[in-house]
Formats: C-alpha cells, structure tokens, sequence
C-alpha cells in the first residue's frame, strides 16, 4: 500500500466505520484506491505545475513543482481519501496542554 492508501484506510476506519465494514477485502481495495489517488494527484499536478520557465534556476523549479503536488492533494485528498464522516461520529477535541487545565 501506498502513502495514500494508507492515510485512507486509517480515515475511513476512524471516520466511515459503517462504510468500512462493508469492504470484502480492505487491503487490496485501499491499495487500488491509493493507486488511483496518487495517478490523479500527479496527472493534476503536472496541469497546476505547468512548462518549464525561461531561465528558471533548479531551486525554482522543485518550488514550483512542489506547490503544484500540494494543490493537487488539496484538491484530491477531500474528494476520494478523506470524505465526510458519517452521521453522529464528531471530531474528538485536541489533547493538548491548554486543555488539562483545572477550569475555574
């Protein structure tokens, strides 16, 4: 499984267990949902990134191909990986120092 299979697999266990449950085989379907996630962020990322610059430096090519793949998992993540929990499930709220503190 792939980077993006993984971060799936874990959301739709956290976040869609009802929809979880109902795959027959979860490691080959988030490996082939991976695949494609990560086919249509580089297909999309080549759009955002765009040719080549006249007389554009290394430094700033990998910046500029760099923000593309980060636009495109903007917009890709949300709209196959990390989908809308089902209903009743709320985010669990941060665990963090400012919250262990005695209220008054």
């Amino acid at each position: 499984m792939n980077y993006y299979a993984e971060i799936a697999q874990r959301h739709w266990a956290r976040w869609l267990p009802h929809q979880y449950a109902t795959i027959e085989n979860p490691d080959s379907f988030f490996s082939d949902l991976g695949s494609r996630v990560e086919a249509k962020i580089d297909e999309l990322a080549d759009q955002l990134a765009g040719d080549d610059q006249p007389g554009e430096g290394y430094l700033a090519k990998a910046g500029r191909i760099g923000q593309a793949r980060r636009q495109a998992e903007e917009i890709v993540l949300p709209e196959m990986v990390l989908l809308e929990p089902e209903p009743g499930l709320e985010p669990e709220p941060e665990t963090g120092q400012e919250s262990q503190q005695p209220q008054s």
